[in-house]
């Protein structure tokens, strides 16, 4: 199980439950989808499962590996790109990417690699000389999501990673995303854009009010309806 959430509950002050009793199961291959209103709980989720949230109650493993008691073991194979990425803007491309290389200790070879792999496929490798503080947003994610690849992370958390990103750098995402699935890997991502949701995932989850309130394989949930059609119906029945 390349990531098993188990029972996992946050208690914000005052005794609010932002996360009640949430189970989810994403094998090695799945590209799993997280759907549900603003805040529903996706992002308190997402933070729990990289370490940047403290939670209550239950468990999270990665590949094995408790994200409470092995937080190191969890980052070595992880890679998070939040929905607002926060690079150093006064460093260029090139060295911020050099810098996160250095965090996990990839080799001289192996970077130059994967950044000129990724660099080319988003097309932004004449700008990895150039100050992050002058790139545009879409040039930022692209940087964030080429530093959450250097590595070569198992699991690969996204929180709403279409946002901000034109049309031909979100197909290329997507295969990216594909292509690690296809290497063993796995994908967690948030989106509210269900038809990319619908077509990409080949499993869902939906969240209301801090509870899974459906989930499961993207076909059986859907059925011949629309992901939009299926997600207003779940989250209206259920009080």
């Amino acid at each position: 199980m390349m990531l098993d959430i188990r029972n996992y509950t946050k208690i914000y002050g005052q005794g609010k439950k932002a996360c009640d009793n949430v189970n989810l199961q994403i094998e090695a291959g799945d590209i799993f989808g997280f759907i549900g209103h603003n805040g529903a709980g996706k992002s308190t989720t997402i933070k729990a499962v990289v370490g940047v949230l403290d939670f209550s109650e239950g468990e999270i493993f990665i590949d094995g590996h408790s994200v409470k008691k092995e937080p190191i073991a969890c980052k070595e194979i992880t890679a998070y790109i939040p929905d607002n990425p926060d690079l150093y803007e006064h460093l260029t491309g090139i060295q911020y990417l050099n810098f996160i290389a250095d965090v996990f200790k990839a080799s001289r070879t192996e970077r130059e690699e994967r950044i000129k792999k990724y660099a080319d496929m988003f097309e932004i490798t004449a700008s990895l000389g150039d100050m992050i503080s002058s790139y545009s947003h879409g040039m930022k994610q692209k940087v964030a999501i080429i530093s959450a690849l250097i590595h070569q992370p198992k699991l690969m958390v996204l929180d709403e990673p279409f946002v901000g990103l034109d049309p031909k750098a979100a197909l290329t995402l997507k295969n990216i995303m594909k292509e690690i699935c296809s290497n063993g890997g796995a994908i967690f991502f948030s989106t509210h854009v269900l038809e990319v949701a619908q077509k990409l995932c080949n499993k869902i989850a939906i969240i209301k009010a801090g509870k899974i309130v459906a989930s499961g394989k993207t076909d059986d949930l859907t059925g011949d309806k629309s992901l939009e059609e299926v997600f207003m119906e779940v989250v209206e029945d259920v009080k």
